[in-house]
């Protein structure tokens, strides 16, 4: 039986309650047990219009795609980029916990080791759709290393979430691409060496740039570089068709500014704080290893699912 069929069946049985409710004034126990029927009825009446409209949203395409992770340090110096190196390894527990996998893409580290950038490939069931509110600044407030006279310090890192492309996505002009060769080393890669294993790709023409000096392969880190540039045009493309219809945030890297806030991770009080659902979770270091994260997926999934039936439903009645 479908949905439609379904719904029609409990109206149906709800008109014949209200019916016998009004025929069994004067029977108190006929009456008391049809008002009690019809009360469940419009309750699963109710679950029914939900599973219905639910059925008819528009759906993301890219929900089911594996995701590249990108976080970069921002305003906070060393602090911001220790916080960015905690912030990826929670993402990397997460992955862990979902039966996902994830690879490492490229680690530019800082002088203290923190990540001054990073970036992954996750891949699994669902990686997108689960991941894809992640995106935003995360702020965190506690006492850095540094500090000597124990004062709370605010820093800021941002995150972004990106759909992998497939090749059918993307097409990639060789004539389009600059590809340059350099040496790597210093806190710019994991494996310093003398040869010119690094990679820079440049799509000339929107601009962007990615560089990839993780593995000591050239042809490895150049395969890596355009696998981002891949996503990263394809994200742009998403973006471009859905600006006109879509509540997502058109701008996911942000500026780093600690103004732009989506989370904050509070640690002297033990506590993180999603401004845009308005939950609290008192187990700080739970998030961080990746185990309560689902308290913010679930809300702001929730959340997205809200707003488009109720957009849906406002646009259907005028």
């Amino acid at each position: 039986m479908n949905l439609i069929t379904e719904l029609r069946s409990k109206q149906k049985e709800i008109n014949g309650l209200r019916t016998l409710m009004e025929e069994s004034s004067e029977d108190r126990d006929m009456f008391d047990m049809a008002t009690e029927e019809l009360e469940q009825a419009v309750e699963e009446e109710k679950r029914l219009q939900q599973f219905l409209l639910k059925s008819l949203l528009p759906r993301d395409d890219a929900d089911e795609r594996d995701s590249i992770l990108e976080v970069r340090a921002g305003t906070g110096g060393d602090e911001a980029s220790l916080f960015a190196m905690d912030i990826f390894k929670m993402y990397e527990r997460y992955a862990q916990k979902k039966g996902w996998k994830f690879e490492v893409v490229d680690i530019t580290e800082s002088d203290l080791k923190g990540y001054k950038e990073a970036i992954a490939a996750i891949s699994g069931a669902g990686v997108y759709g689960r991941l894809k509110f992640e995106s935003g600044i995360h702020r965190v407030q506690r006492v850095p290393v540094t500090e000597k006279a124990g004062r709370v310090h605010t820093s800021a890192i941002s995150v972004a979430i990106l759909p992998q492309a497939d090749e059918v996505d993307v097409e990639l002009k060789n004539e389009d691409l600059r590809i340059d060769t350099f040496r790597s080393g210093g806190s710019g890669g994991q494996h310093a060496n003398t040869t010119n294993s690094a990679v820079r790709v440049i799509h000339v023409p929107t601009g962007l740039t990615v560089t990839i000096q993780d593995e000591r392969s050239q042809h490895m880190n150049k395969a890596k570089a355009l696998k981002l540039i891949c996503a990263k045009l394809y994200e742009m493309e998403r973006r471009r068709i859905q600006s006109s219809r879509s509540k997502l945030r058109s701008e996911q890297i942000g500026s780093g500014d600690r103004s732009e806030r989506i989370r904050t991770y509070n640690f002297p009080q033990g506590r993180v704080t999603d401004h845009r659902v308005g939950i609290t979770d008192h187990s700080i270091e739970e998030v961080m290893q990746g185990e309560n994260l689902d308290i913010f997926v679930d809300a702001l999934l929730l959340q997205q699912e809200m707003d488009a039936i109720a957009s849906f439903t406002s646009s259907s009645s005028s």
